[in-house]
């Protein structure tokens, strides 16, 4: 099967974690709005009449299924690609992880849009400060420190054991953004964390993530991402 994956074509956010999965498992995709006429497909499919119509990008075509929400798309294509356990308490506890991750991006995103996606950076640089210091000294320990514990729980090789997930793909997108973003803060919060940041390394040595990261088809971070670099934040 040819997946069709939507998303906006200029920045990663929410759809490199499906693109990780569709990556790292050899899987055939197109990534429709980075190419001619791609948004206006993606924009048509949004506002569809009728059907099930995904509210926001991404959203994954698969033959007649066009299933939306990153969370949700990545259950479907653990299970189909060796990217989460067979048995369905496994599936739920990758999904569930998965879901854990979905909460902290939108916090990563809060620290420099605190009061509203509609507004610049510069109309709420304050709220941002104080956002992201709270972000640091609450946050990013509650969140990173869950995942310590449960790598070093279960061997400290991957969050549900020796086999990966799209899960442990995420995590390792997680630390690639924050070391983007905020590389003082997360050079010095490092050291929390050295089994995250192992699995981190393992994930980056995967034969086709490692290509995918040397290629053009991954996307560089920028500021009209969800992961972005502001020096007054990273002090």
């Amino acid at each position: 099967m040819r997946y069709e994956l939507y998303y906006w074509p200029g920045i990663q956010g929410r759809g490199e974690y499906v693109r990780l999965a569709l990556e790292d498992a050899g899987a055939d995709y197109a990534d429709v709005a980075r190419g001619n006429r791609g948004m206006a497909a993606m924009m048509g499919m949004m506002e569809a009449g009728k059907g099930t119509p995904p509210f926001a990008p991404p959203f994954l075509k698969a033959g007649k299924l066009v299933i939306g929400q990153t969370a949700n798309i990545l259950l479907y294509l653990g299970s189909r690609h060796s990217l989460a356990p067979k048995a369905e308490a496994g599936q739920l506890w990758v999904h569930q992880l998965q879901l854990t991750v979905a909460d902290f991006v939108l916090e990563v995103h809060d620290t420099h849009h605190p009061l509203g996606s509609s507004l610049y950076y510069e109309d709420q640089r304050a709220a941002a400060k104080k956002r992201t210091e709270e972000f640091w000294k609450q946050r990013v320990p509650k969140y990173l420190g869950y995942f310590e514990r449960l790598l070093k729980s279960n061997g400290g090789f991957y969050l549900t054991g020796r086999r990966v997930t799209y899960a442990d793909l995420s995590l390792f997108q997680i630390v690639q953004g924050l070391r983007y973003a905020f590389p003082n803060r997360m050079k010095a919060f490092e050291r929390r964390i050295p089994g995250v940041i192992g699995l981190h390394d393992r994930v980056a040595a995967r034969p086709n993530i490692k290509a995918y990261l040397a290629s053009d088809r991954r996307i560089a971070f920028n500021e009209d991402g969800i992961f972005r670099h502001y020096k007054a934040l990273d002090v």
